[in-house]
């Protein structure tokens, strides 16, 4: 299925719907997120769309002092650091997005292997796609 439906605008768009969709390997069953239209293991173009739970823990994380530019916006900065990190969902694939709901002020505390969950934030007219303890 070559035919557009998975570019990053698609996926986007479906993260501004609430949603997180990636792409399946119809031939090998390799999972994608952001979804390819070709798979990156067997280079095959026969690709289905899947939906994923949004379930999965802390694989690695930052926290953010010095933040750039939009999230200092968003209210971030070295009084009110934020999480950015590595989440391994239970489908499989990795993702990068922002943590919420961890103890900034506490940093030694965070732990790889954190229970998380998807949610989205709302910033002016755009959604983002963020994970929750």
């Amino acid at each position: 299925m070559n035919d557009k439906k998975f570019s990053s605008s698609s996926y986007f768009q479906t993260i501004q719907d609430k949603k997180i969709i990636g792409s399946k390997c119809v031939d090998c069953g390799a999972v994608h997120l952001p979804p390819r239209e070709i798979c990156a293991t067997c280079l095959s173009e026969n690709m289905e769309e899947v939906s994923f739970s949004g379930k999965g823990e802390l694989a690695a994380y930052s926290v953010i002092y010095v933040p750039p530019t939009a999230m200092i916006e968003a209210g971030f900065g070295r009084d009110n650091p934020n999480v950015a990190g590595i989440v391994k969902l239970v489908e499989g694939p990795m993702i990068s997005a922002q943590i919420v709901g961890l103890d900034t002020k506490n940093p030694a505390e965070i732990k790889i292997g954190t229970p998380l969950k998807a949610t989205f934030v709302e910033r002016g007219d755009r959604v983002f796609l963020a994970f929750e303890a």
